[in-house]
């Protein structure tokens, strides 16, 4: 297995006069064994990173090293890395034996007889041996998808790459195609880049994720602390269905004024702000606690605009001033429990706990602070 090393890596492109930079500096370090996620929007330059990976795209400037030895410059078939593509990229012409084959067959001396053996075992590896024989177009998407990955497998790769290769299958082969990957891949321990734009697999699939947008790193950790303890406020609006709720507020002395509500906070929290008094106030959805009667100031008198029901859950959408236009009121979504029963139109008391805010720099976007992960998990605890 192998370690993986990008160091300030950068990539930029000519159109016309202007340079357009895909990736700006960015750094990794992935583990011998690691499977990290390379996740974010559209066009955030994950996958050109993962392209550069893989000798694809040329790196402007920055070190590669896989397992210290720089690759730069050394062509892709000699980096010993293996890589499944979004398109899965099979030949149709050849059977599932000759397409997952074909990649040792060009790149080595093997014998015939030792190819087929190591084909037949990967095939039994990823249940699809009675299809060794038949050709791409007479398989399912998620069939298609197991012998791409057994085309990858069957080199017995340092670096597994892997780009968005479960974003062409139906919600529920996906969901068990995830399944299947992690436990190939603990049971391999093969060191795993794989780049997505689904927070859902990064959330589930990743030792450690990495967050990037507009080309440039926002963090690298687990997910859980990227999820709880996100570094700005572009992380924390990544991650988490529904979204993070934000309200735009200003520091006043020991409040948090927004503009259809006043938040109080405690001595600890102030600290944490330094000078910054353009803020953004931060809450996720599950924090948030509807209540009987309001009790204290972290508490609100709100009116219930549209409920979502979600089976196990409900997701209500609150407005803090009920006479204002549901368009352009200011908004609060909360996730609650699946059998509390509100309406629209209910008047409700919802809890913003100060244990569970998040706290960003209004200009720059910096988390100034965030909910512990010990205070979540105390939380969950409790309920």
């Amino acid at each position: 297995m192998a370690t993986l090393e990008l160091d300030s890596i950068t990539k930029t492109f000519q159109d016309g006069d202007e340079e357009i930079v895909a990736v700006d500096d960015v750094s990794l370090s992935i583990d011998d064994g690691e499977f990290l996620v390379v996740v974010g929007p559209s066009g955030c330059g994950k996958s050109t990173t993962l392209r550069m990976v893989a000798g694809l795209e040329t790196i402007t400037s920055g070190t590669l090293s896989i397992d210290n030895r720089v690759v730069n410059h050394v062509k892709s078939q000699d980096r010993d890395i293996a890589m499944v593509f979004q398109s899965y990229a099979l030949y149709p012409h050849m059977s599932v034996r000759q397409n997952m084959s074909f990649g040792l067959e060009e790149s080595t001396d093997l014998p015939d007889d030792e190819i087929n053996r190591m084909v037949s075992e990967t095939g039994e590896m990823l249940g699809i041996s009675d299809l060794l024989d038949r050709k791409p177009s007479d398989l399912s998407g998620g069939q298609q998808q197991r012998v791409a990955l057994g085309r990858a497998i069957v080199r017995d790769p340092e670096v597994f790459l892997m780009d968005e290769p479960l974003s062409n299958l139906d919600a529920k082969l996906r969901a068990e195609m995830r399944t299947e990957l992690q436990r190939l891949q603990n049971d391999l321990g093969v060191t795993t880049v794989y780049v997505t734009h689904d927070q859902t697999e990064a959330m589930t699939m990743g030792d450690r994720i990495a967050i990037l947008d507009g080309g440039e790193l926002q963090q690298i950790a687990s997910p859980l602390k990227c999820y709880h303890e996100p570094a700005n406020q572009f992380v924390a609006s990544f991650l988490g269905e529904p979204s993070m709720n934000f309200f735009d507020v200003a520091l006043d002395g020991d409040r948090l004024v927004g503009d259809v509500f006043e938040y109080p906070i405690d001595d600890e929290v102030r600290a944490d702000l330094g000078e910054a008094t353009d803020l953004v106030l931060g809450i996720r959805p599950e924090a948030i606690k509807l209540v009987e009667s309001k009790s204290d100031a972290h508490e609100f008198e709100m009116t219930v605009d549209v409920v979502e029901p979600m089976g196990d859950e409900n997701t209500v959408y609150l407005h803090f001033d009920p006479d204002a236009d549901p368009e352009s009121a200011e908004t609060l979504v909360a996730t609650i429990d699946g059998f509390t029963r509100v309406s629209e139109g209910d008047s409700v008391v919802a809890r913003i706990p100060q244990d569970a805010i998040h706290i960003f720099d209004g200009l720059t976007g910096e988390a100034l602070h965030n909910r512990s992960m010990e205070d979540a998990a105390d939380q969950v605890d409790l309920a």
